[in-house]
């Protein structure tokens, strides 16, 4: 499948989704992997936002690949010509954060020795990514608010707001209604955000992904490994992944490094992959459901479409009364 969608994707836009996914990066140029349902599912949905200026949020655990699906709007957008300006809201203290995003003037404080725009001034006519925007301190959030209400800034100390044309894609790990509720996040601020949402899986939603993506990663190493052996893969397919893909790389990479050329074996693998195998259910491995969860849930669908008959049901089952109730009442 890696070298059928690499082939696919190199040539134009996925046939799944519609989206181009190959996006620029500072150093190279990177490609979207997604073999699984899950994440075509967010890539199509991504691709009916592409040719919007509408603000998107983007949900997620840390290292599913946010920012890449922000990329890959962008890159699909009108405004793919245009800059993409991405920064991290949790890395900066709120005073130099409020700088970076709005720009100062000259003298506006200690070392403002000239005047400096802002990412909204460099990202204007293209995309600024806001990652993490849960961690942003309340007081800038007011700020953020009347630049996307009034599509103006204004830099820390200058006398004048001026017009920007940005669209703004926020994303966060956080829960932000849950925030709203805390009071550490404006409400309004949030209605203005996730105009548009999208959800980016995590990896162990989307088990088919991971030796997809992680033959895309050890080819992008450069490695001279090849490949991974059959027990690797194992092991590779049995880790929950709480670090996402972000951690699914950083362990290719380690097994590069380790297996010096040869096919990569789970002693190759970082420690706390190797346990994973034999401590995960055997039910559970890939996502898999018993045959009793799925009866349970197949029985649950077909009384609803029958909006709650037995008799109907029991016909579109194909089975006796008796016997449906009989199971009804194991779900008890």
């Amino acid at each position: 499948m890696e070298h059928r969608a690499r082939h696919q994707f190199e040539s134009g836009a996925c046939r799944h989704c519609g989206l181009v996914p190959l996006v620029d990066l500072l150093r190279k140029r990177a490609l979207v992997v997604a073999d699984s349902k899950a994440m075509r599912a967010t890539l199509r949905r991504a691709a009916r936002f592409a040719s919007s200026s509408a603000p998107v949020a983007i949900f997620g655990e840390s290292g599913t690949g946010k920012e890449v699906v922000a990329r890959v709007l962008h890159t699909n957008s009108p405004r793919a010509l245009k800059p993409f300006v991405a920064i991290n809201v949790a890395a900066l203290p709120t005073e130099l954060l409020e700088s970076e995003l709005f720009g100062h003037a000259r003298g506006a404080f200690t070392g403002a020795h000239r005047e400096r725009q802002g990412l909204f001034e460099e990202a204007n006519g293209g995309t600024l990514f806001l990652d993490e925007i849960g961690e942003m301190p309340l007081p800038l959030q007011a700020k953020l608010l009347r630049a996307l209400q009034g599509g103006e800034v204004r830099r820390v100390g200058g006398a004048h707001s001026f017009a920007v044309d940005v669209r703004v894609v926020s994303a966060t790990h956080r829960d932000l209604p849950a925030l709203v509720k805390a009071g550490t996040f404006r409400e309004d601020l949030l209605y203005r955000l996730k105009v548009l949402t999208l959800r980016v899986p995590p990896l162990r939603e989307r088990p088919e992904d991971i030796l997809v993506l992680a033959r895309h990663f050890l080819d992008a190493e450069g490695s001279e490994s090849q490949g991974f052996s059959r027990a690797a893969e194992q092991v590779l397919t049995a880790h929950s992944w709480p670090g996402n893909v972000r951690e699914l790389a950083n362990a290719v990479q380690h097994g590069a490094a380790l297996a010096n050329g040869e096919p990569i074996e789970p002693e190759h693998l970082p420690e706390e992959l190797l346990g994973a195998v034999a401590s995960r259910p055997v039910g559970k491995i890939r996502g898999l459901k018993t045959l009793a969860e799925v009866e349970r849930a197949h029985i649950l669908e077909v009384l609803e479409a029958c909006s709650g008959s037995v008799a109907e049901a029991a016909r579109a089952l194909d089975i006796g009364r008796n016997t449906l109730w009989r199971k009804l009442k194991q779900l008890e």
